[in-house]
């Protein structure tokens, strides 16, 4: 041991400024002639790290310079690339190629959805895809950990005494692995992992035989892959090999660096102890054990950045994270031994509120030209909000761990283009493709939406007929309402529907994955003019698509036409998309990966919440714990200690801002236990930074005082207010004259939701129309009732929650409606009209309505009849004034403004078609003339009542001056139309309730 040339290992700590120290470093032992950096070669785990090391060069270059070769080898995650010098030339001859991860995906997911349908069980495609892109994490670990199949067959998982689903997901692994082998057989490729084993293994034996004649430096590798490790180790031992690692803590004690493990066997037992996997530094010190060298041999390099941090820090942060039942020392530090200067914390109230302070904090640390600023988050929700707030001051900032393709606006559209094609063009769904804002981009988009918002308004309501033809229906409808709706946009919904129309062919049988995804790109192409292939996200679907169409054989073996928008969320959930560079120069988003090595002035590390940072552990679906523990997997816990070591990384920086929200968008969230470490040990020494929170509320407070919202009173002008009213606005006009006002003189009606369940509105107009042709068309024949009501529920365009629910009381309600009127008619009651419109000037005001039903009562006189789907008014509603529809039609007909009508009304009668009370039978008759107690009118009184009330109302309202106050009598102002417009939440049960009369 002791005849062991030493290894060239250094260590770059937290606090040195990794990227300038080593840029400093290798200009003083390697630039001392021109050429003297142009002959090395430095690996590097990714790209960032590459650009951070050439901008320090750069930085730190006075006249210039000749930069040494660069190569990326990955983290051996396999989002990585190995660099171009290392996978080129004579290296590359002898190595299988690598499998392409498309074909590996598509592949697997075949495999997993055809074994599943040999065992006569059936699985989703997108399920299918979902397991098979786990089954690829899990056999990319067990080759880079170069454990082989067969080791895994030799696993007996009775013997772990697991449960019978985690023995049958074992063997269906291993039946799946062996098909992906004979695969790869077939192919004549290998997987990814294995073939970077191969050439770093090429690499070292080469080396090791005649090491190169220029130096190589290996820089912030932190990997502890058995492969990485002997190249590491091979160069270490070279003449001009140096390995620097980053982060390592050359502070802890030994006893509690043995402590981290990993544990050999007991050998009477066979039992291990379990090694730290959660500590940020375990998976350094395997790299260690497995390079064979001892932590006492790493060097300090010689150099330090400038923007790192005291060197105190480091102490502080090793002690924060010393092993559960080392904690105990934490109180018998002395107080500059739990001091993290330079760090503060922030505690936002909610994710929204976090992304506004961290905006403030980056925006006021740029007023120095000598600051970057760094902000790292795995949080990618959060990362898009603090960029949006960062656009407040025009600053670009470069999320370089970018967004989901599906997540952003080219994803969107495609995804809805595949759920409103696939799914029988859904209204809501259909709209939100229409108003893409990709679609009919130019000149033409004005027109576009406006045919659009009036197709929007002709879909409101319940959902119509499936595909096309369902559209076309709505066109045809005989609809008064909605005619000039219709007329309006026929010409050019005939040119629209051609585009679509070729798409609906393609889901009536088994589908053609080649043709279906060349009409997909066709119809995206015509939507959009071409304008969804542009920008880095249009690309990248592209190109997702390109790959798919010439893999058309890889396809999912069975999908169906409503699984594809799942399908493709999927893929497109796992292609990532980063801007292109040419944001500001001086700030930077990261997510962990990329913010390794890098360094700033300040950084700050937001979204410090469980579930966040460190992420959610997912389980291995395919091997249990046990299984991946006898093999020697990595725990998923592993994950826990990179956070960390990624958060000690980011926290060298001389300014270090952690922050977190009470609150994220599922509700109550709970800190990170990073945080928590450093917040119980530090205790009052971590400070709070307060004044951002202080910011955050200055920014968007007003300049004026506030001013509360008093209760809206309107005042419409004489002219305004003298318009026709009907006896249904009359009962607003007294409860809620605002809502009146909104409606009747602004214009302003409230719109159904779009696909929304049949309403009780929605309801009560079909059974006006039905009991309308029931009356003109079949004279009240109680046969023909029942006949057009079960015509009605088997059309077609007929919503199915309707038909399912409502059928039963529906014709319940109007067998009721037949019976009760053929007994009427049998004492000498007869119905005179049906749904027959009157007018008649009252009290100055020309009042018009129509009534259900006018009857000619075996005395001579007249009944008004008004049909309800739902329970009738009270008594007491209509003695008090506020249901004077009855009373108001029976005046209109008193004063023959129904036609041919003539006549006193003696009767005044609501319909209800609801269960009435206390019975299981539909139907009743409930009048406010009759009745116990004082709640009655008498029905010699009830037109007086009416109009007496109505003069009262026209007098105040539509020929006087009073103002329209918002609810006025709130206990009969039911309907919420305008609540949001009156912006009741903001006055209502305030006292006192003042009043603002706007003009």
């Amino acid at each position: 041991m002791s005849d062991r040339p030493q290894p060239s290992v250094y260590n770059i700590a937290a606090h040195g400024g990794f990227a300038d120290a080593l840029a400093q470093g290798l200009i003083d032992r390697f630039a001392k002639d021109a050429f003297g950096l142009a002959r090395g070669l430095i690996l590097l785990p990714n790209n960032r790290a590459q650009r951070a090391l050439q901008e320090a060069f750069v930085r730190l270059s006075e006249d210039g310079l000749l930069l040494p070769q660069m190569a990326v080898i990955g983290d051996l995650d396999l989002d990585e690339a190995i660099g171009v010098a290392l996978d080129s030339g004579d290296l590359a001859l002898d190595i299988s190629p690598a499998v392409d991860p498309m074909d590996r995906v598509l592949t697997l997911a075949q495999l997993i959805q055809n074994e599943v349908g040999l065992r006569k069980d059936s699985i989703l495609a997108k399920d299918a895809l979902r397991l098979a892109r786990e089954f690829a994490r899990t056999l990319d670990q067990l080759n880079v950990e170069e454990i082989s199949l067969s080791d895994l067959q030799k696993t007996e998982p009775e013997s772990l005494d697991l449960s019978s689903h985690w023995q049958d997901s074992y063997r269906f692994f291993l039946i799946i692995a062996d098909k992906w082998r004979l695969k790869l057989q077939q192919w004549e490729r290998v997987d990814q992992a294995v073939r970077r084993n191969a050439l770093f293994d090429h690499i070292a034996g080469t080396w090791q035989k005649a090491p190169p004649d220029h130096f190589v430096v290996a820089a912030g590798i932190t990997t502890s892959a058995p492969a990485v490790a002997r190249l590491l180790e091979t160069i270490a031992f070279m003449p001009s090999g140096l390995v620097v690692l980053p982060d390592l803590d050359l502070i802890m004690p030994d006893g509690e660096w043995d402590l981290l493990g990993p544990f050999q066997p007991n050998p009477d037992t066979g039992h291990a102890l379990r090694a730290q996997e959660t500590h940020p530094q375990y998976h350094m010190k395997l790299l260690l054990d497995r390079m064979s060298i001892a932590r006492g041999e790493i060097l300090r390099w010689p150099r330090t950045g400038e923007s790192g941090a005291a060197a105190q820090r480091s102490r502080a942060l090793s002690n924060a994270f010393a092993i559960p039942k080392l904690t105990v020392r934490w109180q018998n530090l002395e107080n500059n031994e739990r001091s993290l200067a330079g760090v503060q914390t922030v505690e936002a109230r909610n994710s929204a509120e976090e992304a506004q302070i961290i905006a403030l904090l980056a925006r006021e640390a740029l007023e120095d030209p000598g600051q970057r600023v760094a902000i790292v988050t795995p949080d990618r929700s959060l990362a898009t909000r603090v960029s949006a707030h960062l656009k407040r001051w025009d600053i670009q900032v470069d999320d370089t761990a970018g967004q989901p393709l599906a997540k952003l606006p080219e994803g969107v559209f495609f995804l809805n283009l595949l759920t409103a094609v696939a799914d029988g063009f859904p209204p809501a769904e259909f709209l939100a493709l229409l108003k893409h804002p990709l679609v009919q981009r130019g000149e033409g988009r004005l027109a576009w939406l406006d045919k659009v918002r009036k197709l929007d308004l002709l879909l409101r309501g319940p959902r119509p007929a499936p595909g096309i033809a369902g559209i076309d229906a709505l066109l045809k409808a005989e609809n008064r309402r909605t005619k000039k709706l219709r007329e309006a946009i026929a010409p050019w919904w005939t040119s629209t529907r051609t585009m679509f129309e070729p798409m609906e062919s393609l889901f009536t049988a088994k589908l053609n994955w080649p043709h279906l995804l060349d009409h997909l790109r066709q119809l995206a192409e015509t939507l959009t003019d071409g304008a969804i292939w542009s920008g880095p996200a249009g690309r990248e679907l592209a190109e997702l698509l390109t790959k798919l169409q010439v893999r058309a054989e890889m396809g999912p073996i069975r999908i169906a036409a409503n699984e594809l928008a799942g399908y493709f969320e999927i893929l497109m959930s796992e292609t990532s998309v980063r801007p292109a560079y040419g944001g500001h120069p001086r700030i930077a988003l990261y997510g962990l990966l990329e913010a390794r090595l890098q360094q700033s002035e300040l950084v700050i590390c937001c979204g410090l919440n469980e579930g966040s940072w460190p992420q959610a552990i997912t389980p291995d679906p395919w091997l249990a714990p046990m299984i991946r523990r006898s093999l020697g997997l990595p725990a998923q816990e592993r994950q826990i200690g990179l956070s960390a070591h990624d958060l000690v990384g980011a926290m060298g920086a001389r300014k270090v801002v952690l922050s977190r929200a009470r609150r994220d968008d599922s509700g109550p969230a709970i800190a990170s236990r990073f945080l928590l470490r450093l917040k119980g040990m530090c205790g009052d020494n971590l400070k709070e930074l307060r004044e951002a929170r202080a910011w955050m509320s200055a920014i968007d407070r007003p300049i004026a005082a506030v001013v509360p919202y008093v209760r809206p009173a309107p005042m419409p002008s004489a002219d305004q207010r003298h318009i026709p009213i009907s006896v249904t606005q009359v009962d607003r006009l007294i409860a809620d004259p605002y809502a009146f006002y909104a409606n009747k003189i602004m214009g302003f009606s409230s719109l159904d939701m779009i696909d929304a369940d049949p309403s009780a509105a929605w309801r009560g107009t079909i059974i006006h129309d039905i009991l309308e042709q029931w009356a003109k068309q079949d004279d009240y024949r109680p046969e023909a009732l029942k006949l057009r009501a079960q015509a009605f529920l088997n059309d077609p365009n007929l919503h199915p929650l309707m038909r399912s629910l409502w059928a039963p009381r529906l014709l319940e309600g109007l067998t009721w409606v037949a019976d009760r009127l053929a007994t009427d008619r049998q004492s000498e009651r007869e119905p005179l009209a049906s749904e027959i419109y009157g007018k008649a000037e009252i009290a100055g005001v020309q009042l018009s309505g129509i009534a259900d039903r006018i009857d000619r009562m075996p005395d001579g006189g007249l009944a008004i009849v008004d049909y309800k789907t739902g329970g009738a008014p009270t008594n007491k509603a209509v003695v008090e004034g506020y249901n004077l529809q009855l009373g108001l039609l029976a005046a209109i007909a008193e004063v023959g403004g129904f036609k041919d009508i003539t006549g006193q009304a003696v009767g005044f009668e609501y319909w209800s078609l609801a269960k009435k009370g206390g019975t299981d039978n539909f139907g009743y008759v409930r009048s406010p003339t009759q009745g116990r107690g004082d709640n009655l009118v008498a029905a010699d009184a009830m037109v007086d009542h009416a109009v007496a009330r109505f003069n009262e109302a026209a007098d105040h309202y539509i020929l006087g001056s009073e103002p329209m106050t918002a609810k006025l009598h709130p206990e009969y102002a039911v309907y919420a139309d305008y609540d949001q417009l009156m912006r009741l939440e903001e006055w209502y049960g305030r006292a006192p309730m003042e009043t603002d009369c706007d003009e």
